[in-house]
């Protein structure tokens, strides 16, 4: 059960947490939950089995804090009777619940990849007498609660950040708000299929189980283990190898611990659209006839005639079912297009590779080594993410200016959301809102100033009439509201302009002030005294704010931008929009505008969004301290 209490002096409320039809509580309430939990704690080295487990915590502990468990959250935004006026809203969250119900949550937790047991690693039960530790899913999980809330940590959570893998990139996928069931769709299916695969193959290097937990991790991060599978021949019938294949029950594992979903029955559920989709295919399920087997199956509409689409499809969950990944996966993958891959170990250049990628990276550490050496050879070297991340700012350098990375920051949402951040921390976010006020205000008079309403004759004013002066005194209201809020002396958030510029837009909005009113003007523009802008006046208006839209737009190009791109948040963007797929920015992202309105269209669109681990970031950025 859950209390809340508002900070603003509002009654508190009491709750019990919403489920699904899966008797699970609802996603965000799990994820805040196991957060809370996690901040509440002190992790530290448990004894069990005669071993140590470092940055642990025990059932007792959990449930213990389980028991009553508050938490406080404050939220800065406009106070709803008066949006000028930025208020904090605290409110305060009390958890209480028995010792059975709290081993029920963590079970959660557990299902849902947040922890693990260290004792018994292949277990996914919460046990009674257990000792238990974060995933690299549920430190990233933790870190995103932690910034949203502000919260640095104690010494013990640092620590962990600081020696365990974090999940760099988590892949979200969008929920009903009704029941918390994903919501799929063909985009969300491809989405979650590309970064499913990987960019290139990825079959495990063979010094796969001497690296490192950091190294290790970070290969399971590039996509799931791949394998090659022989078939054997029989009377008749030659032998024949499947390439790029993975066992069903690597494929769940995979997906749980690298998206959002909860659990294996969502994972199987989303593996059962891939083979409905035609991305992935049975390749053969050795059970024995006695040995059960859970099916997912998944409905939906087939494609055309040449689709790949099949109205059903079924997902084996069981240990000797074995999926490869099919033409039209390799091809949703974009395989093809990766000039460098990893090779097959069943490839007859495989040892060759080995050899190439084992040599670079010695070179690379002492400086050494002939850089033109690996294209004339067709050997290539695994770059980091970083490495790719740096070598592709520099190509974008050499051929786009400050000017066009800016018109690429404003057009792109994720970048501009946090273009904005940044600008506002440096007291100077006034010039972001201008250029897009001024541009939306451009954009609106440009929609209707073509637009003259028919004289009706009889000197009653005809609807299309009645609709030109409405959009005309929003117009007038908009235009008004941009000389108030940036230019005007003293407003609320003054631009920092050309005095020439300042000075002759001052003189211009004084005459027609006067001209209309007959009063000398006083600085600010009253939305009375601007009642009698004409559309001509309101064009002269519109290209005055040009003038110093342009100046401003110089000014965060030269000033702003060269600064903004070297911040290790843009940095992180950099990576998830450059280094992922294509399919993100196709799907609908919590930063931009729906295209349906909301109460217009009942059915929610379904969509995916990435998320990065700035301390994850941070270890790439320091390798030699893993």
């Amino acid at each position: 059960m859950a209390h809340q209490d508002g900070g603003a002096g509002g009654a508190g409320a009491s709750h019990l947490m919403k489920t699904t039809k899966r008797g699970r509580p609802f996603l965000k309430d799990t994820l805040d939950l196991f957060a809370t939990l996690i901040t509440t704690m002190t992790l530290q080295t448990n004894r069990q089995f005669f071993r140590n487990f470092p940055n642990s915590f025990l059932t007792d502990d959990a449930a213990r804090n389980l028991n009553h468990l508050k938490f406080s959250q404050s939220n800065r935004g406009p106070d709803p009777r008066e949006p000028t006026r930025i208020v904090t809203t605290t409110t305060t969250t009390t958890f209480s619940m028995s010792r059975e119900m709290a081993k029920a949550m963590c079970q959660h937790f557990m299902d849902a990849r947040l922890i693990e047991n260290l004792a018994d690693p292949g277990s996914s039960l919460f046990k009674e007498r257990g000792v238990y530790s974060l995933t690299p899913k549920g430190l990233h999980v933790l870190e995103r609660f932690m910034s949203k809330n502000c919260m640095s940590g104690d010494d013990d959570l640092v620590r962990v950040f600081q020696t365990q893998p974090i999940c760099m990139k988590l892949l979200h996928l969008e929920r009903r708000s009704a029941d918390d069931e994903i919501i799929v769709s063909s985009g969300v299916v491809t989405a979650v299929f590309r970064r499913f695969v990987g960019r290139q193959p990825n079959y495990p290097p063979v010094n796969f189980d001497s690296l490192n937990v950091f190294d290790k991790y970070n290969e399971r991060s590039n996509g799931v283990a791949l394998m090659d599978v022989v078939e054997k021949g029989t009377v008749g019938r030659a032998g024949s190898t499947h390439k790029y294949c993975f066992s069903a029950v690597s494929g769940l594992e995979w997906l749980c611990d690298f998206t959002s979903v909860i659990g294996r029955e969502e994972a199987a559920e989303m593996a059962a659209q891939f083979v409905r989709y035609g991305l992935i295919t049975l390749v053969s399920d050795k059970r024995r006839n006695n040995d059960s087997a859970i099916i997912f199956t998944v409905r939906g509409a087939p494609g055309g005639p040449n689709s790949t689409i099949a109205q059903h499809g079924e997902f084996r969950c069981t240990n000797k079912a074995i999926y490869k990944i099919t033409d039209e996966g390799r091809r949703l993958a974009r395989w093809d297009h990766q000039g460098d891959h990893r090779e097959s170990p069943s490839s007859s250049t495989t040892a060759l590779s080995t050899v190439a990628r084992s040599s670079d990276d010695v070179s690379t550490k002492d400086g050494s080594g002939d850089a033109k050496a690996a294209p004339d050879s067709k050997l290539h070297r695994r770059i980091s993410m970083t490495e790719k991340n740096l070598q592709e700012g520099d190509r974008r350098s050499r051929r786009e200016n400050n000017t066009e990375r800016l018109k690429h920051i404003i057009d792109e949402p994720r970048l501009r959301q946090l273009f904005r951040e940044y600008l506002r921390q440096n007291y100077c976010e006034e010039n972001l809102s201008f250029y897009l006020d001024v541009q939306d205000f451009k954009r609106k008079f440009n929609i209707t100033s073509s637009a003259v309403a028919a004289p009706s004759g009889r000197g009653k004013v005809t609807p299309g009439q009645a609709a030109m002066e409405r959009h005309h005194e929003a117009l007038v209201q908009t235009a008004v509201g941009i000389y108030n809020t940036y230019l005007a002396p003293s407003s609320q958030c003054e631009l920092n302009i050309d005095h020439g510029l300042r000075s002759e837009l001052s003189v211009y909005v004084s005459d027609l002030i006067t001209g209309l009113t007959g009063k000398a003007f006083q600085g600010r523009v009253e939305l009375e005294q601007a009642n009698g802008f004409n559309a001509t006046q309101l064009q002269a208006m519109i290209r005055l704010y040009e003038r110093i839209q342009t100046h401003v737009f110089r000014l965060m190009a030269t000033d702003s931008v060269p600064k903004f791109i070297k911040t290790p948040r843009f940095l992180a963007l950099n990576i998830d929009l450059y280094d992922d797929d294509d399919t993100l920015s196709e799907l609908p992202s919590t930063t931009t505008t729906p295209s349906v309105p909301p109460g217009l269209n009942d059915e929610e669109v379904g969509g995916a969004y990435v998320t990065v681990s700035q301390r994850a970031m941070a270890h790439m950025m320091r390798p030699q301290e893993h």
